[in-house]
């Protein structure tokens, strides 16, 4: 199921990428660069939570959807923490321990499902929290200024990416150590 709805909502993430970082080379003002990716950000972030749903939905459920949706979420998420380093607006260490922690759990859980212990690896609620600080923080940090005048992005965003790079080595612990047994099952 390469061109259903879900797979087409799904790879508008992936499309978003280079339109979300080139918006910070146009010749506008930075507020304006600033909303424009923040808006882009969230309308493609969206996109996650629409696709899963018209799969279930429209009964379109694909190995391939089931596939691309998380590579999908961590390149987008990868390339506007790139952007925020680039910017200054995040610290290169939470980039590394973000993105690090995402190909690391990548690797593993396609590792246990060679070995047919993929359930020893499957989504945790720690994960989930740590998703939904970073998506709270990256359009904070993309907009980088006053929401409705009182609410500074740059501060909130700030705690947040730090709140989800610590969500994001305990989620990496969580996952290590529940496929531990495996591991040990299968080194010696």
């Amino acid at each position: 199921m390469f061109f259903t709805i879900p797979t087409l909502l799904t790879w508008t993430r992936i499309v978003a990428i280079p339109l979300i970082v080139g918006v910070f080379y146009l010749p506008l003002p930075a507020e304006q660069r600033n909303l424009i990716a923040t808006a882009m950000f969230v309308v493609f972030a969206l996109t996650d939570w629409l696709d899963g749903f018209l799969a279930r939905k429209l009964q379109q459920t694909s190995a391939f959807g089931a596939f691309l949706d998380p590579v999908a979420d961590k390149f987008l998420v990868s390339a506007c923490l790139l952007v925020l380093v680039h910017l200054n607006r995040t610290d290169v260490f939470v980039a590394l321990i973000i993105i690090g922690r995402e190909i690391a759990i990548s690797a593993l859980r396609e590792w246990m499902a060679q070995i047919g212990a993929s359930r020893s690896v499957a989504v945790h609620m720690l994960g989930k929290l740590k998703t939904t600080a970073q998506m709270i923080a990256l359009p904070f940090l993309l907009y980088d200024g006053r929401l409705f005048r009182v609410i500074d992005t740059r501060v909130w965003g700030q705690w947040l990416i730090w709140i989800a790079a610590v969500l994001t080595v305990w989620s990496m612990v969580y996952y290590l150590r529940k496929a531990l047994p495996e591991i040990r099952a299968r080194v010696r």
